[in-house]
């Protein structure tokens, strides 16, 4: 249960069998209200909360693409008496960015309800309001629906709630199956567009929804306990007061990798303290395996999890971070914030530094271009096609609430004479699955009105990892 996660220090840790000297590189400017959570705008640009937790500042790479030298702009504030911390969240397939609930607001513990979109275009946050009958929100599940939906699910019951980006309205589902209910539960999205969750108050069960039918069934037991007992009293809340503000306890983030296992991590196994167990969900067998204990008595209890290009997982525990290549853990830095891949496939940790992952990713796993006009005019739209362009995984994670995937394409074009690095806004996107395969997909883009023109190159990145690039002309 997060309160105020901001990166305050990151330090660097060394082992003999594994020197990560430089892995880590500060940011040339420094967010000028230290950095919470981030998003990766569909334009490259990144949008961060600060730490007056009301305030948002954006990030945006210098002219040759780097994030390290970009530099810092103040984006719009949250209206007015809405300052959450701990929500649920996403960039949608427009372009925008929606943010539900709150474990906290204005420095209280209350699971609000308020919400907000913010439109990059218009540099503008609205309200949103809440789903019908839903008086509590708070620190809450959610994902995009490969269909663009945005669904939430209800913290202290078993309900969903589906948002309509284009109309702004909710459709409540209450009626879905779910074992128990939606609390500190995280949700993986995967190939088949179902969503996978292994359950906090009825550990170890996982589940899994679909999205379809919108109905949860059971995916087996995850073998070990991924789930922390909580170490504190019941404070009653919500509803006739039968929820407690610390239990059910925690589980750690999940991710899906390009082999198709999910990676899901444990919270401590003792009473506040101990190793936090891993298991690894087969999506083509539907079978759970038991994956490593944390090494030093680590866990993963309400943290961030990104997965890297070259598929390693990157996660952060309570003591240091820990890359998870499928068969073992490799300690390596000691992070406390916020983790984002960027188009560089890089790993921005808490808005500060910039984490430089090893090795590189299979062309199988990098999108493709099929179809996209080889003469581009600036200021102007257009339709490009291909695959995999929403990558193989949405390549983050946390325990529950702070959902920041970036299942989307970017569009990058590159002046050949120059090297100049611009952006163009993708936006609309065919889908926001992971992991399509053969399957063509698409999305539109904007050619920036202020472009060099000329010979370049584009790529469309997804993840951090980037196609063939085709050449075109910018005039």
């Amino acid at each position: 249960m997060p309160r105020k996660f901001l990166l305050l220090a990151v330090v660097l840790v060394f082992s003999a069998a594994n020197l990560f000297s430089q892995s880590i590189q500060n940011l040339v400017h420094q967010p000028p209200d230290s950095a919470g959570i981030g998003f990766l705008l569909t334009d490259g640009t990144v949008l961060y909360q600060a730490g007056a937790e009301s305030d948002w500042w954006k990030l945006t790479p210098d002219i040759t693409g780097s994030y390290v030298k970009g530099t810092w702009a103040q984006a719009a504030s949250l209206p007015a008496g809405y300052v959450p911390d701990a929500f649920a969240s996403a960039v949608l397939a427009d372009g925008r960015v929606v943010i539900v609930g709150g474990e906290y607001l204005n420095d209280n513990f209350t699971l609000t309800n308020l919400g907000a979109i913010y439109d990059p275009a218009k540099n503008t946050w609205t309200n949103l309001p809440a789903p019908k009958a839903w008086p509590y929100i708070g620190d809450s599940p959610s994902a995009v629906l490969p269909n663009g939906l945005f669904l939430v699910g209800n913290k202290l019951a078993e309900s969903l709630a589906a948002l309509n980006p284009k109309t702004l309205t909710w459709t409540v589902l209450p009626e879905t199956g779910k074992a128990d209910f939606n609390a500190e539960e995280g949700w993986t999205l995967l190939p088949d567009g179902s969503i996978l969750t292994f359950d906090v108050k009825d550990a170890p069960n996982s589940e899994r929804l679909s999205t379809k039918t919108r109905t949860w069934s059971t995916a087996g037991s995850t073998m070990v306990d991924l789930h922390s007992p909580s170490p504190f009293g019941c404070l009653p809340f919500g509803p006739n007061g039968k929820y407690c503000y610390y239990p059910p306890g925690e589980v750690g983030p999940a991710i899906l990798r390009p082999d198709g296992t999910v990676f899901a991590t444990g919270s401590y196994s003792g009473t506040g303290s101990g190793a936090g167990h891993t298991a690894i969900f087969n999506t083509k067998t539907g079978k759970w395996t038991v994956g490593p204990d944390f090494p030093n008595a680590d866990n993963a209890g309400d943290s961030f999890a990104a997965l890297l290009p070259n598929g390693d997982v990157l996660v952060e525990g309570s003591f240091g971070s820990y890359l998870w290549d499928g068969t073992s853990f490799t300690q390596t830095l000691a992070t406390f914030g916020s983790l984002l891949v960027l188009p560089t496939g890089q790993v921005l940790v808490g808005g500060s530094q910039v984490y430089n992952p090893a090795g590189t990713y299979q062309a199988a796993w990098a999108p493709t271009i099929t179809s996209v006009p080889t003469r581009l005019t600036r200021g102007t739209r257009y339709k490009i096609s291909g695959t995999q362009f929403n990558g193989l995984s949405q390549a983050a994670a946390f325990g529950d609430e702070y959902e920041t995937a970036t299942n989307y394409p970017l569009v990058r074009i590159t002046n050949r004479a120059s090297g100049h690095v611009f952006y163009a806004k993708t936006h609309d996107h065919s889908t926001m699955g992971v992991a399509t395969g053969s399957a063509t997909v698409s999305t539109n883009f904007d050619v920036p009105s202020g472009m060099e023109t000329g010979a370049s190159t584009l790529e469309v990145v997804a993840n951090g990892i980037p196609p063939s690039p085709v050449s075109v002309t910018v005039n």
